[in-house]
């Protein structure tokens, strides 16, 4: 039996909390991939609350991609499957958050480095000058999400492997404490294969399918500021571009 309940005296919206609640249950393993959801009408009877509310609750969970809905059978557990937002520049602690995940990091390693091959060419600095290189394993709700390694030019951020606590946001950091916000990024998306040691961070199999990001952000005056190379677990991720067609013509239709 799922166990859903609600707060009426919350402000939180009753869809919402139960959109919430399921997820979690699917977040911590105890709904698995193939379980079916209570139905609109059972979720509605057992809460007292509309089919309506119950309705937006189960859409909800589509919309976020851990769920499908399967015409007279019902709305089936599909796993965490986020939809990776490339309409806007955010972190990955912004991304879970507007999706109702709680973000955490696990820091794999945060240095000064000198700058080297493509690292320095994305962030236009000499051969040997100091970058800040963070690599962490990011999470949602306790799930291994993916791999990150983060650089910066050493010299737009001073102090900051004492000032920044690398398990909270990067970006906000950044912001807070010295004025950098990036404007606009360039990411390249590819198909590969994790390794041995990635798969043990990820908690999957070697050689198992992953999304490749590769990403340059800049600032307003067209600067770059961060170069980030990561990896996502493609059974948690979708691609979804969304396009939007030029007007044609195509001369005038000649009819027979």
């Amino acid at each position: 039996m799922v166990s859903i309940s609600v707060n009426r005296r919350s402000r939180v919206p009753l869809y919402y909390q139960i959109q919430q609640r399921l997820l979690k249950q699917i977040t911590a393993g105890r709904l698995k991939t193939g379980d079916l959801l209570p139905s609109e009408q059972e979720i509605s009877a057992r809460l007292g609350i509309s089919r309506m509310t119950a309705r937006q609750a189960l859409k909800s969970l589509c919309h976020l991609g851990v769920t499908y809905s399967r015409r007279g059978k019902g709305t089936f557990v599909s796993g965490i499957k986020l939809e990776k937002n490339f309409r806007q520049v955010q972190s990955f602690t912004e991304e879970m958050k507007a999706r109702g995940l709680k973000p955490q990091a696990r820091v794999l390693s945060f240095q000064t480095i000198p700058a080297r091959g493509e690292v320095a060419e994305a962030l236009k600095l000499p051969l040997g000058e100091p970058v800040v290189s963070l690599r962490r394993l990011r999470l949602a709700d306790s799930w291994p999400m993916g791999i990150e390694c983060s650089h910066l030019p050493a010299r737009i951020c001073p102090g900051i492997l004492k000032a920044f606590n690398p398990r909270a946001s990067l970006y906000q950091t950044l912001w807070k404490r010295y004025g950098i916000l990036m404007a606009v990024a360039e990411e390249v998306v590819e198909v590969g294969r994790v390794s041995a040691e990635e798969a043990r961070l990820l908690r999957t199999r070697p050689g198992s399918p992953v999304f490749q990001f590769t990403r340059t952000s800049y600032l307003q005056d067209g600067r770059p500021v961060e170069y980030v190379k990561s990896i996502y677990r493609g059974d948690r991720y979708k691609i979804v571009t969304r396009l939007t067609r030029l007007n044609c013509d195509f001369g005038t239709v000649r009819r027979a």
